[in-house]
């Protein structure tokens, strides 16, 4: 049994499904995809002059009258089919799946006994989590939930606001409705100052907040027993960067605690994963490192995740969404440092995707049936890969990288080393210069065109490649010894 304590928790080990799974898709999905206009509906809408506040503004009306509560009662997932759609995602190669519990606009995607503005009680009248687990179990996939409520308290204090000028000058906002209290917190303390409007915390020091979020967390652990629970913050509650079991963060230390013991109950060993973003090693080795659209410069000696969207978190009509080719650059990548990747697919307020997103989904279908062994179950080489080109590592930055005709990723598995091609086009051959003269190679087949012919100089490879293969996606090579 774990304790709620930096020593116990940092015992645990990765589970083998989680780094062997390599890639599992995201349904980060709720109430905010109903305007079909964005990420953080329910902060901007209250933020007089941004983009979403004047949507809201012309569409519903003004948030003294019509609020996110209102928002929450539109939201009817009608066409929500989470078994055709957990079929696609396996066959576009998806080895776990994550849903959302709950956002930073306090609601909840189950049926909870501690926030009455929840999907079976407002809104869908369904319980959006475990109709995802029911499907998933379907395919045999680890399933996960994410929680960003942590943030939610000092994130959502812009529904305390008013209008500084026009004519609703000076009404409150909704979330001043001492009847609604419970759903859009007693903030006031976050209130912003003018002027003053980025300077906060992510995670408050609100000592009741904190209890409320722990109780959430021991209610989503008992509901659902999920194999990974994931944290849109640093463990909470971050107060320093010192370990301190009786710091503010004894509230996430707890939430883990429970998480790995409810899995060991369950399975007789700890099967599951916790993920935060505090990248502070003496933090995040109680479970694991996520990084949020981003990259880890090599290789990690323990097992991490990225994570990404094909678009924004919630859908907006707007976006523009990632090509097929960049999800694949970004998982192999990933894979190539010993991370895992994690996919947000997109879903409109019915619940169903669109046709761009079933393009890429077809696209990575298509991919992972030829590529799906240089990924699953592999680990990392001595080295990631080779070459020139990489991956910017600034903030959220997620440029597409301009491979170059030396640039090489590597896995391997069972004494196989799979060395991506990451630029496929314009070349006959592909030279790799990380072997050592020792590593005699006995065979090369590039994956989906058969054997292909190579030479070996000093431990330098030099492989024919097959005239016929998909120049427009990175292949790869299999390369025995």
């Amino acid at each position: 049994m774990f304790e709620a304590s930096f020593e116990s928790l940092k015992k645990h080990e990765c589970p083998d499904w989680f780094r062997d799974a390599k890639f599992g898709i995201w349904s980060h999905w709720g109430p905010q995809s109903v305007p079909m206009c964005g990420d953080w509906y329910a902060r901007n809408m209250y933020i007089q002059g941004t983009e979403q506040y004047e949507y809201h503004l012309r569409t519903y009306g003004h948030p003294s009258k019509f609020g996110y509560k209102d928002i929450c009662a539109l939201w009817k997932a009608e066409n929500f089919d989470p078994d055709a759609l957990m079929e696609k995602y396996y066959k576009a190669g998806a080895r776990f799946f994550v849903a959302q519990a709950s956002h930073h606009d306090h609601f909840f995607n189950y049926a909870s006994k501690l926030n009455r503005f929840n999907s079976v009680e407002v809104g869908p009248h369904k319980d959006i989590c475990g109709l995802w687990k029911e499907a998933a179990k379907k395919y045999n996939l680890p399933f996960g939930l994410t929680e960003h409520l942590g943030a939610s308290f000092a994130w959502w204090r812009s529904n305390k606001g008013a209008d500084s000028y026009g004519p609703y000058k000076g009404i409150p906002y909704d979330g001043n409705d001492p009847a609604y209290r419970d759903f859009y917190h007693d903030n006031y303390e976050h209130v912003a100052k003018e002027g003053e409007e980025d300077k906060w915390v992510w995670l408050t020091q609100n000592s009741a907040f904190h209890e409320y979020w722990l109780k959430v967390m021991h209610e989503i652990i008992d509901l659902y027993q999920p194999d990974m629970l994931y944290s849109d913050s640093s463990l909470p509650f971050e107060d320093n960067d010192i370990p301190d079991d009786n710091s503010l963060y004894r509230y996430g230390l707890d939430a883990v605690a429970h998480l790995y013991n409810t899995s060991e109950k369950l399975h007789g060993k700890n099967q599951a994963i916790y993920t935060q973003k505090n990248r502070n090693e003496n933090i995040y080795t109680v479970g694991t490192l996520d990084i949020e659209r981003s990259q880890l410069p090599d290789i990690s000696p323990v097992p991490w995740q990225s994570e990404t969207c094909i678009g924004g978190w919630f859908y907006d009509k707007k976006a523009i969404y990632k090509k097929p080719r960049h999800i694949i650059d970004i998982l192999i990548d990933s894979i190539s440092k010993n991370g895992t990747m994690l996919l947000n697919i997109l879903q409109r307020p019915d619940g169903t995707i669109d046709e761009e997103a079933e393009y890429i989904l077809s696209e990575l279908t298509d991919w992972f049936a030829v590529n799906g062994e240089a990924v699953y179950g592999t680990r990392p080489f001595r080295v990631s890969g080779e070459g020139h080109a990489g991956v910017i590592i600034d903030g959220f930055r997620e440029d597409q990288v301009d491979w170059q005709d030396d640039d090489f990723r590597f896995v391997q598995k069972d004494g196989t080393l799979y060395a991506f091609v990451m630029k496929n086009e314009g070349r006959n051959t592909a030279v790799i210069t990380s072997l050592k003269p020792e590593e005699e190679v006995k065979n090369v087949e590039y994956l989906g065109c058969g054997n292909v012919t190579f030479s070996q100089h000093s431990g330098v490879l030099v492989v024919d490649l097959p005239e016929r293969r998909d120049t427009h996606m990175p292949g790869a090579l299999k390369i025995s010894f």
